[in-house]
């Protein structure tokens, strides 16, 4: 296990998988670090917009 991290399961669309660990690879990054990044570019976008706010 990497210190500071957890795993994360969540089931995808097959077509969707294939995708991002195609994308990961073009990137030249691991998947965990690939998706890490989405995730986080995609909260901070909400966030930004306020739509990740608690009302």
């Amino acid at each position: 296990m990497v210190a500071g991290k957890q795993q994360f399961n969540v089931w995808l669309p097959g077509e969707l998988v294939k995708r991002v660990k195609h994308a990961s690879v073009d990137a030249n990054v691991s998947l965990s670090v690939f998706v890490e990044r989405a995730l986080d570019q995609h909260l901070e976008q909400l966030e930004s917009e306020g739509e990740g706010e608690e009302s």
